[in-house]
């Protein structure tokens, strides 16, 4: 299909991630007031969105912690810059194999497996405007580790944001997962037009081929919106392939630490790259304000 550039660009900020990065770099952000400083800062770099997880602040381990969650969320919402909040729902899904000769029992210490209201609650405490829903399960590049999504588990907790009023941002790390996201929509449980991310590259998904983006490309329902990134050395091209390609784009510590060959990143510097790029290109970076009004969004503070 002929491509239609998108001229109105919103960035998302993927600010730290769940990986196990926060010992490759100084700048991926640990504790609540790193990660909320550095989304307040890629905000003020241009991200319409900032992307959060946290993590435990001494270790740098991923969490739930609720109670890191609120603090992330109100220090940002307390900042003299304007984003639109965007929580993982991603943990909680995480399975765990002993070897291939016994991979019974589970590995107890990769292993975090929850219900559908444990993964949403802080989603429910926070109330942002949008948090993500991994709409599928998949073998990442760890040998026997599963991301874990049933489509039981998928109707649960995309019942649950939908009653809420928080946005769910779909990710489709293969083409499959587009395949349910519109299951999803047709039967009920989330509204139409929905928003996806195209997540390109992670070992064993999709990987960042053009053809296979195209391929993802034209999956997504022509009244959705969507975003993409790509992994690594591939984040900025993919800036300017999502904009060619009708979408939004997505940088940040989450999905590649460089800036340059042997020169580490900060989030608001891969924010102000993209945004070149996206300006170059002849498009324009859009504000938190004009995100909420394309997605139909509400911005409140919780209870």
């Amino acid at each position: 299909m002929p491509l239609t550039m998108n001229k109105e660009v919103f960035i998302t900020c993927a600010v730290t991630g769940s990986g196990g990065t926060q010992d490759r770099s100084p700048h991926v952000p640990r504790s609540p007031k790193q990660i909320a400083d550095s989304a307040i800062a890629a905000g003020k770099a241009g991200a319409a969105v900032v992307h959060c997880h946290v993590r435990d602040p001494e270790t740098g381990a991923p969490s739930r912690d609720l109670q890191y969650y609120r603090e992330v969320t109100d220090r940002i919402r307390d900042a003299d810059v304007d984003v639109v909040l965007n929580l993982t729902a991603g943990m909680g899904g995480d399975m765990v194999f002993g070897t291939p000769d016994a991979p019974f029992p589970l590995n107890e210490a990769g292993t975090d497996m929850i219900g559908a209201a444990e993964r949403v609650a802080h989603v429910a405490e926070c109330l942002p405007e949008i948090c993500t829903l991994d709409c599928g399960t998949m073998n990442f590049a760890e040998a026997d580790y599963v991301m874990t999504n049933t489509p039981g588990m998928l109707t649960a907790m995309g019942t649950m944001m939908t009653q809420m009023g928080v946005k769910p941002e779909i990710e489709a790390f293969d083409t499959g997962h587009l395949w349910y996201a519109k299951q999803l929509v047709a039967d009920g449980v989330l509204d139409s037009p929905a928003l996806v991310q195209l997540c390109m590259g992670v070992p064993w998904g999709a990987p960042d081929d053009l053809n296979t983006f195209m391929a993802m490309v034209n999956n997504v329902p022509d009244d959705w919106t969507f975003s993409a990134f790509a992994l690594g050395r591939n984040q900025m091209a993919y800036v300017a392939a999502a904009v060619l390609a009708g979408g939004n784009v997505r940088v940040g510590l989450e999905d590649n630490l460089w800036l340059d060959k042997g020169v580490l990143a900060e989030n608001y510097q891969l924010v102000e790259r993209a945004g070149t790029i996206i300006e170059n290109m002849g498009a324009r970076v859009i504000t938190a304000q004009d995100v909420r009004d394309k997605l139909g969004l509400v911005k409140r503070a919780p209870k």
